[in-house]
């Protein structure tokens, strides 16, 4: 078993997916107090602009921003995953070492198909994490079951209408820090490499955009929003703002 148990462990189809989603969300709950980790599904070989070998190096700068317990990459086939046993059990494996409250994952539907496939692959691993008769093994010896108490959902290129949002308006440039902590993704006036969809001008705009018409719904500078397989449940009404 792990000596690290963390709190919320957010998991990414592609490196810079959590940094560019929640990565607000991770910043707020580290400075809460919470142990926070990232597990990149595959290292982004496919992407048109940058290499796996640079991505890896670009994702290790950014959790070193972040300020994440542990960063980790479980090198399935970007583009090529698929969520059948042997994908589970890897996801299953991370959920039993780690045992978080909490788990963050790729939006349910979005433009790249692999997002959505990430989402249902993470999501359906949670369940099947807690199942005393799957058995999984981390150096040698057997796991015990763990089923993280929610799994939630952030929103990426397309607009899903959030279940909830949350402030982050004061981590908004740490945020920012570490999303370019993925140059090779985003624009560089000198690049040589082709365009692709986030590499233009005004894409960073965008992602800040997304955030202020997320937190204008609740009065705040900054938001992200994330959606919930199932209902909230809150004590009193004065938790709700």
């Amino acid at each position: 078993m792990s000596e690290i148990k963390l709190d919320i462990l957010a998991f990414g189809a592609h490196p810079d997916d959590v940094e560019l989603s929640c990565s607000g969300t991770l910043l707020k709950h580290i400075k809460l107090g919470s142990r926070v980790g990232v597990i990149d599904l595959t290292q982004g070989e496919l992407a048109t602009r940058g290499s796996a070998e640079l991505r890896l190096k670009e994702a290790a700068t950014a959790a070193t921003i972040l300020g994440v317990s542990i960063r980790e990459n479980l090198l399935m086939a970007d583009g090529f995953f698929k969520n059948d046993k042997e994908h589970q059990i890897q996801i299953i494996q991370k959920i039993r070492q780690y045992r978080p409250q909490i788990v963050l994952c790729n939006a349910v539907s979005d433009r790249h198909p692999d997002h959505g496939r990430a989402s249902q692959l993470v999501s359906e691993a949670c369940f099947y994490s807690g199942l005393i008769k799957v058995e999984t093994f981390h150096n040698g010896v057997l796991q015990e079951p763990w089923r993280p108490k929610s799994v939630y959902h952030y929103i990426q290129d397309r607009y899903i209408k959030p279940d909830f949002v949350i402030d982050v308006t004061p981590f908004v440039e740490n945020k920012m820090e570490a999303i370019k902590a993925f140059s090779s993704q985003f624009y560089d006036a000198n690049s040589k490499e082709p365009e692709s969809p986030i590499s233009s001008k005004h894409f960073l705009d965008f992602i800040k955009s997304k955030m202020v018409v997320l937190g204008r719904d609740i009065n705040v500078e900054y938001a992200e929003g994330f959606t919930c397989e199932k209902t909230i449940g809150v004590t009193d009404l004065f938790q709700l703002s």
